[in-house]
């Protein structure tokens, strides 16, 4: 958009004629030809055509126009006219806002529609300094581009380049990412470049060739990346990348399931995707982290090395370690751990447990090496929209444990090397449930509920007649309803609030913690759940962390080098997940008179002089 009107411009390879149908606001009503200019392109400007012009794209001899595939909003859902959008027109504040790196991040997951009652935008920012406040200091806001329905999780979106309306406006977008930066917080972006959703889905009126047969993908067609016509596919979805960046200041993207988007190009589309996205920052740092269920490390390696330079990637081996250490369960892809001390160490010191043994689950090797790569690197969580959702009532890890259990493994998470994730709500244990959720027509949420179904049966408590018919259906608003939170609960459960925010002031205030392990972190096992990790520090500084999920652990003889303090110094514990602030018993584990790991805790121990202990 300019002084001289509006560019129009689509690629339809498969027509040889577009037109642009004004059909409300400055210029309508009234049609356009756009002229081809080669290669299946067709553009135009539109002199009458302004900001708030409501239009639609009719290509060939369709009888009603289509959206634009690079609308920048749908006012009326994916089935309505594009609108004419000026970003320039939006007052940032942030220029002094320098972006984000990946050291000391601590990741906020959130979904816009639940995160608030009203589940807007504007809602949503008003929370923002309480999440400050507590010590987060990254959003990660789930997939916003636009999908049919009343609600949903976004991983069904149509229009990439417009933000659902369900949300607020565009500028509503830019205001929250604005209040972000003002109260020192990044944000980033879910987006999905691996499939499109089955309804609202234009692409192929303008050309079949968006899509390709030749790859089999988990969630409908697959992106054609690499076959014929591909160089303007390509182009679509790296510009998608970085007018996220450019005309909203995000601070990153978060890649959805890298390993269903394939390539055989020279150049794989994720780097051009991380390239671009990195120029459109225009000298801002910006992140990029990447969901990659066969935990390739490639996508962690420079492009000049092989990669594809990201910069972290999700770790689902911590979860899944950490979920049967805390729950027991050993169905499905949980079968391929035992949650036993040495997994949680190893999770910790390594990054990824699986780096190229079988996967008995998945009967194939899976994962790479991940030596040479800082743990920082690796995104680790109790909780992902993912995860909480992937039972049969959405129950959140705090609800399907003890209470001294989840502070322990908390600690963990908040004071481990890697990168820790939480899920909205999280940090105060919300108990509003977190449910798969779509709105879709009739038929098309018939053929969802069934396959969600069908989906969840690989848990084979949720495979019996019973479960299954007791499944909440995700077409039925109360199931979305269900999921909104209550931010009330923060004060309500003020002691799960405490121990998150005491947390991650530890994490943030200590340096040693503060390092992710970038000096070196030890870890052994001490008993059947039980175990220490040591991280060192500069001058021969440490701190131990010290973990039991299991019964008290009495350790005489402390035949552990691990355990051993610092040359003329004693321990001291710092910090315990017993503490009554917390809902603890008040019992912290005793280092002085002898070693005794406390049944279901979590301590920090650092090295003192003997006088000041003394003293």
């Amino acid at each position: 958009m300019h002084d001289d009107g509006v560019d129009f411009r689509v690629w339809a390879p498969a027509v040889t004629s577009v037109e642009v149908v004004l059909d409300a606001g400055p210029g309508s009503p009234s049609a356009h030809k756009l002229m081809p200019e080669g290669d299946g392109y067709f553009s135009a400007t539109v002199a009458r055509a302004g900001a708030g012009t409501r239009y639609r794209l009719r290509p060939g001899d369709a009888e009603r126009g289509c959206p634009d595939p690079a609308s920048r909003y749908q006012p009326d859902g994916p089935h309505g006219p594009s609108e004419v959008i000026d970003p320039s027109v939006f007052a940032w504040t942030d220029a002094g806002w320098r972006g984000v790196t990946l050291a000391g991040q601590v990741i906020y997951e959130m979904h816009i529609g639940t995160f608030t009652r009203e589940g807007t935008w504007a809602a949503a920012a008003r929370e923002l300094p309480e999440l400050a406040s507590a010590g987060l200091t990254l959003i990660e806001i789930m997939p916003v581009a636009e999908f049919p329905g009343r609600f949903g999780w976004g991983y069904d979106g149509v229009d990439l380049f417009a933000p659902t309306h369900l949300y607020g406006s565009p500028d509503d977008f830019r205001r929250f990412v604005d209040r972000a930066h003002a109260v020192g917080l990044g944000v980033i972006l879910d987006v999905v470049y691996n499939h499109l959703g089955p309804d609202g889905n234009y692409l192929k009126a303008f050309s079949p060739e968006y899509f390709t047969d030749r790859y089999q993908n988990e969630w409908g067609e697959a992106i054609n990346f690499d076959g014929p016509n591909a160089a303007a596919v390509r182009e679509f979805f790296v510009s998608n990348a970085g007018y996220w960046i450019d005309e909203f200041h995000l601070d990153g993207l978060r890649l959805d399931a890298t390993q269903q988007m394939f390539d055989a190009s020279s150049e794989h589309i994720l780097v051009a995707i991380v390239r671009r996205a990195r120029e459109a920052a225009g000298g801002r740092s910006t992140l990029i982290i990447a969901e990659n269920e066969p935990q390739h490390v490639r996508l962690l390696a420079a492009p000049e090395m092989g990669g594809y330079g990201c910069d972290a990637a999700w770790n689902d081996d911590f979860h899944h370690s950490a979920q049967v250490a805390l729950t027991g369960r050993l169905d499905a892809y949980y079968s391929d751990y035992r949650g036993a001390p040495q997994e949680l160490v190893s999770a910790a010191t390594r990054g990824y447990l699986y780096q190229g043994q079988r996967s008995p689950w998945q009967r194939k090797r899976r994962g790479t090496s991940t030596r040479g790569y800082a743990l920082a690197r690796f995104v680790a969580y109790l909780q992902n929209h993912d995860q909480v959702a992937n039972s049969a009532r959405g129950e959140r890890l705090h609800m399907l444990t003890s209470p001294g259990r989840y502070r322990a493994i908390a600690a963990l998470l908040l004071l481990g090397p890697g990168t820790p994730l939480l899920f909205q709500g999280q940090e105060f244990c919300a108990s509003t449930p977190f449910l798969f959720f779509a709105d879709h027509t009739r038929e098309l949420a018939a053929l969802v509920r069934g396959g969600r179904a069908d989906f969840l049966a690989q848990f084979p408590g949720i495979a019996t007649p019973a479960m299954r018919a007791a499944l909440p259906d995700p077409a039925d608003p109360r199931t979305f309803e269900r999921c909104v939170l209550d931010p009330s609960e923060r004060a309500r459960h003020r002691e799960a609030y405490a121990l998150h925010r005491d947390l991650l002031r530890l994490r943030r205030e200590d340096a040693i913690f503060r390092a992710q392990g970038a000096h070196g972190i030890d870890g052994a096992v001490l008993g059947p759940e039980a175990f220490v990790l040591r991280f060192h520090g500069v001058g021969g500084d440490v701190r131990c962390l010290l973990v039991n999920l299991g019964a008290d652990v009495p350790l005489e003889p402390v035949a552990e080098p691990l355990l051993a303090p610092p040359v003329g110094r004693r321990w001291r514990t710092v910090w315990s997940s017993e503490d009554p602030r917390y809902g603890g018993g008040g019992v912290a584990t005793d280092v002085d008179r002898g070693w005794r790991l406390v049944g279901h805790s979590a301590s920090v121990v650092i090295p003192v002089a003997e006088r000041e202990l003394d003293g």
